[in-house]
């Protein structure tokens, strides 16, 4: 089953961030996505997240594929201008790969080589647009290409963004660049979740609700105070805090809400930053 057909028919559709290591030693990386197989319909390779340097997203995605599992090859316009952004999308497609996620990019500011020169030649909009060119059969000089490709393409949204307005106007323009399907940043509010999803049903495309594993209090108050757009509620803080096992406490939030997006949603993202193996602890759980 690979994404593209789990979501077009209309099966709730699972899939989970796969984090590239830190160094050409992939076996932690494929014993991680082995647990997975079977367990999502597809695996998203992140690319250098969070500006931290790591293996490359295409290698690593070819190797998921090696593997029987289908990735999502997410790119980022960070490190890349519009020449590597479309050569590697293309060298994507000839590898097999065929979900690929937009996404602008962390700033480097944020990583290990802050030194670093960030790119940023195109935004996840523009980048929208240029693979929807490329599934055409033309670059972005709109000239005809030898072979094109028929990329299923998605892009990220963040529904408790406040002020929300600027973020569903986004939302709305990677719609028309040609995502069809969205995987969300991290959900807490499902109240204002479904409010949101209520909100897209008119567009036509696949929303992916986000959840971020909590593997302890210290962790919610830190996305509490550095990352904009999540809100851990203080019930899940307090439930962490008073937990033996504050990682089990994570799963089983995480699970709860797992099972909530199963009643009206069209499927889940589940982000476990380094800790996959328990993806499917929080899937058996949310059964």
């Amino acid at each position: 089953m690979t994404l593209k057909k789990s979501i077009e028919e209309k099966i709730f559709t699972i899939t989970a961030e796969i984090c590239p290591p830190k160094g050409t030693d992939t076996e932690a990386f494929l014993k991680k996505a082995r647990l997975l197989k079977g367990k999502i319909a597809a695996g998203n390779v992140t690319d250098n997240q969070r500006a931290v340097m790591r293996l490359s997203s295409l290698a690593c995605s070819a190797l998921l594929l090696r593997e029987g599992i289908d990735p999502v090859f997410q790119i980022t316009c960070r490190d890349r201008n519009r020449l590597a952004l479309q050569s590697d999308l293309l060298g994507a497609w000839i590898l097999g790969v065929k979900n690929v996620l937009a996404l602008t990019g962390d700033h480097v500011s944020f990583g290990d080589h802050r030194e670093a020169k960030a790119v940023f030649d195109l935004d996840s909009v523009q980048l929208l647009q240029v693979i929807s060119k490329l599934n055409s059969g033309e670059n972005m000089k709109e000239r005809p290409l030898r072979g094109g490709t028929a990329f299923f393409t998605g892009a990220v949204v963040a529904p408790e963004a406040d002020p929300f307005e600027p973020e569903f106007i986004k939302f709305e323009k990677k719609v028309e660049a040609g995502a069809r399907f969205f995987q969300t940043q991290a959900i807490y509010n499902m109240d204002k979740f479904r409010n949101f999803f209520e909100k897209t049903k008119k567009y036509n495309v696949k929303i992916l609700g986000g959840i971020l594993l909590l593997k302890s209090a210290k962790m919610a108050h830190f996305l509490n105070e550095n990352v904009p757009g999540v809100n851990v509620p203080e019930g899940f803080v307090k439930e962490l805090e008073s937990a033996p096992d504050q990682l089990k406490k994570g799963i089983e939030i995480a699970s709860r809400q797992l099972r909530e997006l199963k009643t009206f949603c069209h499927g889940a993202h589940i982000m476990a930053i380094g800790q996959e193996e328990v993806v499917p602890d929080i899937i058996d759980m949310a059964r």
